[in-house]
């Protein structure tokens, strides 16, 4: 079991991007999401959506099966003043149809997650490549 927090966008990542509207499910998003709690880890829904389009999200998503740890903040219940902290939330993971290179599929994005695969340039700098992210002792 994890209890790393990962934020996940809505419009573009969850769901096909129609803001204001909601959009059809992404493949596999509720069902990755899903497997991902289960897997001990704690979403956080990390989207532009506020108010009315924020609860039709938070609405849609619950319908499917999932509940939020935070909504557009770092946990539930979180007391933000934004006169004395940043609007950056907590997460160990971010996805986000934004990332360089584009959102690559839910299959994609939980093989990286569990698998802790990660990305970095190549000698010269000039390709990411992908590798497997090295274990500590006895392979933990």
């Amino acid at each position: 079991m994890t209890n790393k927090i990962i934020a996940v966008d809505f419009d573009g990542t969850i769901v096909d991007d129609k803001y204001p509207a909601i959009g059809k499910p992404k493949l596999f998003a509720f069902e990755t999401l899903k497997q991902l709690q289960n897997d001990g880890y704690r979403l956080t829904l990390w989207t532009y959506r506020s108010g009315k389009a924020l609860e039709e999200a938070v609405e849609f998503c619950t319908k499917n099966g999932i509940e939020f740890y935070g909504i557009n903040n770092s946990f539930i219940g979180e007391d933000f003043d934004e006169s004395k902290a940043s609007r950056k939330i907590n997460a160990d993971i971010f996805i986000d149809d934004r990332n360089l290179g584009g959102f690559p599929g839910w299959g994609e994005v939980y093989q990286i997650i569990t698998k802790k695969i990660e990305f970095s340039l190549h000698e010269h700098g000039t390709e990411p490549v992908r590798k497997k992210k090295k274990r500590g002792f006895f392979g933990l």
